[in-house]
């Protein structure tokens, strides 16, 4: 059986796409997830692990779609072959049902946990080059300083209601808060 795995990280994110190239690959049965990549426990990936048979092949339609690590994706991959059914990629064009699929597959993870580990590596260069230009990133302060200042006396010496501070100062009650 062609069993299909999508996952998009975000509810506002479509799994359309994913599953019509699920469907037009002959997938019988798709599981879908709307979570994070990077969190290992995603419901319907283990309900998919749990049910797997001798002779299934999962399909998905990128293989970052599995797993966002090389170690998550061999470890997954090897959890399929142990239950005794293969992985296909389809953009990747990677059937591990093969001895080339399999040795393709590996050539290919590598590949991308390379390039994520540059990307992350330009990244950290970036922030500390910025910073050394005096540029410190991140989201500005809600409040200045006087604000701040303001904030506490209202709170702490008036017993103002932190709902109302924060209503004044056009900010969440979080923010008042930490003031």
């Amino acid at each position: 059986m062609i069993i299909g795995y999508a996952r998009v990280s975000t509810d506002d994110q479509s799994l359309d796409s994913q599953t019509d190239a699920l469907a037009a690959a002959d997938a019988e049965k798709v599981f879908a997830d709307k979570i994070s990549g990077s969190r290992r426990a995603r419901p319907e990936l283990d309900r998919m692990l749990e049910q797997l048979r001798d002779g299934d092949v999962v399909t998905v339609t990128k293989y970052d779609r599995l797993a966002r690590s090389l170690k998550d994706l061999l470890e997954i991959v090897e959890v399929i072959r142990e239950r005794g059914a293969g992985f296909r990629s389809l953009a990747e064009d990677i059937d591990t049902t093969t001895p080339a699929g399999r040795l393709v597959f590996h050539v290919f993870a590598s590949i991308a946990q390379f390039e994520r580990e540059r990307i992350s590596e330009r990244t950290r260069e970036g922030l500390a080059s910025a910073r050394k230009r005096g540029r410190i990133g991140g989201r500005p302060p809600a409040l200045s300083a006087a604000q701040k200042d303001e904030v506490r006396r209202m709170r702490d010496d008036e017993r103002r209601a932190i709902a109302e501070i924060a209503r004044l100062f056009k900010v969440s009650e979080r923010t008042v808060r930490r003031a």
